[in-house]
């Protein structure tokens, strides 16, 4: 069975107050990106999908505030969170999501597929469950070269029923490669819920198979995560293999945009229970009142993020779009 952490609301002092501010700060820069972009979505702006992550933004935080620029990560079709997290730039993402040749893909990826190996961000991904396998291969490449790094893997709990997962989870354990797994259980795999796919209460039970160690955390307590995460990135570093995270959390948006397709999946008042622990404002209160930050240096982090938002999107606008005569660049046949 897999252990249950101890919540974190127990005393944040247990994490210095640079860690709280960084997680804080985080957290705001996704939220503020996300809600930003489900705005231009909303108006038209914005060509193909957007899966939205806000709500989820302590298991992005908690994770990526641990990890080295030269740690990689693999994400899902739900990857702006990690992208902004692991430090990937607001103008190249936006330029990306309005399809602009200054975009991190160069406008030809999109918000699925948004990557900077620079900071070790592989790329999101539009198929379920195929950032795992991803993750293993460069935890391998890490391994190969004698390098300390590690590879984290996120995906969510309707992942975990595919193939790519259990081969994935498999070799990784018999290696003993430096992989963290993190499950993000938002409940729903798409439009299902957890109960409809799958008999387990907890997804983290299934590391069990694998012979790896597992761990299950508030997904909504950003210092949990980060408490987790820590542990995780250790025992890897040190050639101990590979460990899972299972973060319960909750996407406040449908699968796909703001308004979604209208699908009654769920109701108004699961919504609302889970936004009354709202990860930030979790953090925020827990600054407070640890003497950590004021409201006045909270909300200048959210000024700050604002207008550094605002810059980024008038940059993506006035970006070009890409010449059709570049549509082979980059583009290989063997």
């Amino acid at each position: 069975m897999a252990q249950r952490a101890s919540t974190a609301s127990k005393k944040s002092t247990q994490v210095s107050a640079q860690v709280i501010k960084d997680l804080h700060e985080r957290m705001v820069r996704i939220r503020l990106f996300e809600t930003e972009a489900g705005k231009l979505m909303e108006a038209g702006k914005l060509p193909g999908f957007l899966h939205l992550y806000v709500g989820q933004e302590a298991v992005a935080a908690g994770v990526m505030a641990v990890l080295r620029d030269d740690d990689q990560i693999t994400s899902t079709h739900r990857g702006h969170g990690h992208a902004v997290a692991k430090g990937v730039g607001f103008r190249e993402m936006y330029a990306e999501l309005y399809g602009r040749v200054t975009g991190a893909c160069l406008g030809r990826g999109g918000s699925m597929h948004i990557n900077d190996l620079t900071r070790g961000m592989l790329g999101a991904n539009g198929i379920v469950g195929a950032g795992v396998p991803i993750a293993v291969g460069a935890a391998f490449a890490a391994r190969y070269k004698g390098e300390d790094s590690v590879a984290v893997t996120f995906f969510g709990d309707g992942a975990t029923n595919i193939g790519a997962f259990h081969e994935g989870a498999n070799l990784a354990a018999i290696l003993g490669l430096p992989v963290i797994f993190i499950c993000e259980n938002n409940g729903y795999a798409e439009f299902t819920p957890q109960s409809g796919h799958m008999l387990l209460t907890d997804v983290a039970d299934r590391a069990a198979a694998y012979g790896m160690p597992s761990v299950i955390v508030d997904g909504m307590d950003a210092v949990a995560v980060h408490r987790a995460t820590t542990e995780a990135v250790e025992r890897a570093r040190a050639g101990a293999g590979p460990m899972m995270i299972e973060a319960k959390t909750y996407r406040y948006f449908d699968h796909q945009g703001v308004k979604g397709l209208r699908h009654p999946y769920r109701s108004d008042e699961e919504v609302a229970e889970w936004k009354s622990r709202d990860p930030i404002d979790l953090i925020e209160a827990r600054a407070m009142a640890d003497g950590i930050a004021t409201r006045a240096e909270l909300d200048d982090v959210w000024r700050r993020t604002r207008d550094e938002i605002t810059e980024a999107i008038a940059y993506a606008e006035a970006s070009p779009l890409p010449d059709p005569a570049d549509l082979l660049l980059n583009v290989y046949s063997g």
